[in-house]
């Protein structure tokens, strides 16, 4: 029987080579385990606060994170122009650049809730309780905040899977099934990323 993948492979327009060998089943069990544990432990790890004295101020990882969605925003922007241009090479650099630092900023993230708590919006004095004054002072941009956390956390939660899908795809060299998953993660990773830094911006005041 012919492998028409193969054959499509070989036959690429876009100048790349498969660095891995396709096996769905294996890649598929992968990526699945992958995700549920990085979300398990995103979500068990930001209910636990540590008492460790780090010798800074645990808010600085807060900091690396905002830098680290900026950087990964503008990799996304050059990522998607790359390809408009059909500089494919240039294109596979730049995504590769945008998973590790987001590896690094999952790194980043559970170390600032690890080891500095949850900060609530408004929280002027820190004793975690927002008072019917402070919450006044918040005023609308309040609402505004948490209307973006609430689309931006189960994005960010999901997001995961459709990345390592599309790089899946593209590594493998099936490229027509990396460019329909990539209309998907894209947009998605843009907004997760984006918002990432409005949600800095935002909440960094009440550090």
């Amino acid at each position: 029987m012919k492998d028409h993948t193969n054959t499509e492979i070989s036959n690429s327009p876009y100048g790349l080579t498969p660095q891995l060998e396709k096996n769905d089943k294996r890649a598929k069990w992968f990526i699945w385990i992958v995700s549920i544990i990085v979300f398990g432990a995103v979500a068990l790890l930001s209910k636990v606060k540590l008492y460790v004295d780090l010798g800074f101020n645990p808010h600085l990882f807060a900091k690396v994170n905002a830098v680290i969605n900026s950087a990964v925003t503008i990799l996304l922007l050059f990522g998607l122009i790359a390809v408009k241009n059909k500089n494919y090479a240039l294109h596979k650099r730049i995504m590769l650049t945008a998973i590790v630092l987001s590896v690094l900023f999952l790194v980043s993230y559970i170390c600032h809730h690890l080891f500095s708590g949850e900060t609530k919006y408004g929280d002027l004095n820190h004793d975690g309780i927002l008072s019917a004054d402070e919450k006044t002072l918040a005023g609308k941009l309040r609402i505004l905040y948490y209307f973006i956390l609430a689309t931006h956390i189960p994005l960010a939660g999901i997001i995961l899977p459709f990345i390592l899908f599309t790089s899946y795809r593209s590594l493998t060299g099936e490229y027509q099934k990396h460019k329909k998953l990539a209309r998907i993660t894209w947009p998605i990773w843009l907004y997760v990323a984006v918002t990432g830094v409005v949600v800095y911006l935002l909440i960094h005041p009440y550090y």
